[in-house]
């Protein structure tokens, strides 16, 4: 895929999210390209339109796994944490991958270091689901004293 085919796909997904959450929340029957819209991005939302599925939401979180005393967080440990945390919170599933990242921390020290991230789905309806991201976050800054835990969210067309 091509950096302007993704950059086209992320900008007709905002273009979803922006109609989604402008209805308060609830799924838009149908999204529309305007005409002002570039031939690619039509392309891609009337592919997404054609395809099975609809739309939820999608956030990622990233965790970091040095410990500030020095020493990383165990694959045991991030275990420990993801059944007492997230599964009770998203008991029908989540994916967590295991990867390599770097950040500049608040003191301005680049930091490098093994990262977990977990990624999961649900549907607009889930109403709960915002709140109980928001206290894994906590929680795991709290649990491991770690500076920040990374989000981010989008929306996705998914199908089971």
């Amino acid at each position: 895929m091509s950096f302007s085919l993704t950059t086209s796909r992320r900008t007709a997904l905002a273009v979803f999210a922006a109609a989604v959450l402008g209805l308060g929340g609830g799924v838009a029957a149908s999204a529309v390209p305007t005409a002002s819209a570039a031939p690619a991005e039509a392309g891609e939302a009337a592919g997404l339109q054609a395809s099975p599925g609809e739309l939820w939401k999608r956030t990622e979180l990233y965790f970091g796994t040095t410990k500030p005393g020095g020493g990383e967080l165990t694959d045991t440990e991030f275990t420990a944490f993801t059944d007492k945390v997230v599964t009770p919170r998203f008991p029908d599933g989540f994916t967590e991958l295991t990867g390599r990242g770097q950040w500049r921390g608040a003191a301005g020290v680049i930091s490098r270091e093994k990262s977990k991230m977990i990624i999961v789905v649900y549907p607009f309806s889930d109403r709960d689901a915002n709140r109980e991201i928001e206290e894994i976050r906590t929680a795991y800054k709290k649990t491991f004293s770690q500076e920040s835990v990374l989000r981010t969210d989008s929306v996705e067309k998914v199908s089971f």
